[in-house]
């Protein structure tokens, strides 16, 4: 598995890498218990079943060593700082130390336990980079060579079984630990590969939209800038024809001037919060308002501007207080509610209240609801069931400005209509009065 070299000038692990080597080394942890349990059980074993006798105090103490290092893995695994190939490669040269020890105790090269040696280079081979994969089965192999210079021989019972015999049956067991560590080790490391190529994907999907959405910004602020020049002129013409006798003598036509007018300066603040979006941070463009009024006054415009025949807002359950009046959340509350007006113009529901620090605001409306496939690809864009071209966007935008508010947007189908539900915490919108 690749990693960043440790060394000062290395870069820092990426947030996958540096969760992938913490999960590895708690896996370890995990692997010593195991091993410190078989060791036990086959001291007892070899000791009373066997009736070959075993330097227990010294094996014993050698375990004590063992354990007190598995417990100061534990408490590194609360440190905050990331885990390190090289403290990896510590962790395995430990276990390798100590499994020499105890084989040094036990008849060295001639315990058949010495099969274990090869699990410390696999496990190396697959936690390690490859520089100290290679110094693991240095390490491996320097140990294994000086027990064949110096090791406590077995004291073999007068009738017992042989050496060979014993070998047999030591290397029996040996194999069939190997086989089930391997197996159990293998999977978990398998699953934590798995694991970090979800969050790969995910961050990388991320990127992906936020890419779209620097995009979408630049040629919205591009375009609000083309715009201010026809909707000025719109607006002159318009008012040189309210002032025309023969336009303002009709009342139909001066009623339809109006509207016009009144389009065009709604389409010139677009155009205005377009450039101010584009131009302010949201801590300067943002101001503190109360809770309540922030988002019934949001209902209430959009709603003076639709007019569907039902429109019902619920905020009985909302207690007040101060937050930032976000224009990014207003957007997004505002889109939820002109979706739900094109799939249901008669009527659109809207309820707010609180839930576990979280400010909830759900859309209802009485439409046909999501397709299937709409609801699979909730967020993505161009994921429209409208039919024209561009279409989509608006789920897509909600989906990240409550991203980047720490909230999620949900969305399901009621027996009768759709529902879509934001929940934003609290604190994302009462951070910024702080500042």
């Amino acid at each position: 598995m690749a990693q960043v070299p440790d060394h000062p000038a290395a870069a820092p692990q990426p947030p996958q890498a540096v969760a992938t080597t913490r999960d590895n080394l708690l896996l370890l942890v995990q692997l010593r218990w195991i091993a410190v349990a078989g060791q036990l059980a086959t001291m007892a074993v070899v000791e009373l079943g066997m009736q070959v006798r075993l330097p227990m105090v010294d094996m014993g103490s050698v375990l004590a060593i063992f354990i007190t290092g598995n417990l100061l893995s534990l408490l590194r695994l609360r440190w905050p700082s990331p885990i390190t190939n090289t403290e990896l490669l510590l962790n395995l040269t430990f276990d390798t130390l100590v499994l020499t020890a105890l084989l040094y105790l036990s008849g060295g090269p001639t315990n058949p336990f010495t099969a274990l040696y090869l699990l410390q280079v696999i496990l190396g081979a697959v936690l390690l980079e490859a520089w100290a994969t290679w110094a693991m089965v240095a390490v491996s192999l320097f140990c294994f060579v000086s027990l064949t210079f110096a090791y406590q021989p077995l004291q073999l019972p007068p009738n017992g079984p042989g050496l060979f015999e014993l070998y047999v049956r030591g290397a029996l067991v040996g194999f069939a630990l190997d086989a089930v560590l391997l197996v159990f080790f293998i999977s978990r490391i398998n699953n934590n590969l798995r694991l970090r190529d979800q969050r790969l994907a995910r961050l990388r999907q991320r990127a992906i939209e936020e890419e779209h959405i620097v995009r979408m910004g630049l040629l919205a602020s591009g375009a609000a800038h083309e715009l201010g020049t026809p909707l000025s002129t719109l607006d002159v013409i318009l008012g040189d024809w309210r002032q025309m006798p023969k336009l303002s003598e009709d009342p139909e036509l001066a009623a339809e001037i109006e509207e016009m007018r009144s389009e065009v300066a709604r389409c010139k603040a677009i155009v205005t919060g377009v450039l101010l979006s584009a131009g302010e941070a949201r801590a300067e463009a943002a101001s503190a308002a109360s809770l309540k009024g922030y988002l019934s006054t949001i209902f209430e415009e959009w709603k003076g501007r639709r007019g569907p025949s039902v429109a019902n807002y619920d905020d009985s359950l909302l207690p007040d207080r101060k937050i930032v009046a976000d224009s990014a959340l207003k957007q997004a509350i505002t889109n939820l509610l002109d979706n739900a007006y094109e799939a249901s113009p008669d009527a659109v529901f809207m309820r707010v209240g609180i839930e576990s620090d979280q400010l909830t605001i759900a859309v209802l409306d009485l439409g046909p609801g999501f397709t299937p496939a709409m609801l699979a690809d909730f967020g993505k864009p161009y994921q429209s069931t409208k039919g024209r071209q561009g279409g989509g966007l608006g789920l897509f935008l909600v989906v990240n400005v409550v991203r980047k508010l720490g909230g999620r947007v949900e969305a399901r189908n009621r027996d009768i209509g759709a529902e879509v539900k934001i929940a934003v915490p609290l604190s994302a919108l009462e951070i910024a009065v702080a500042r």
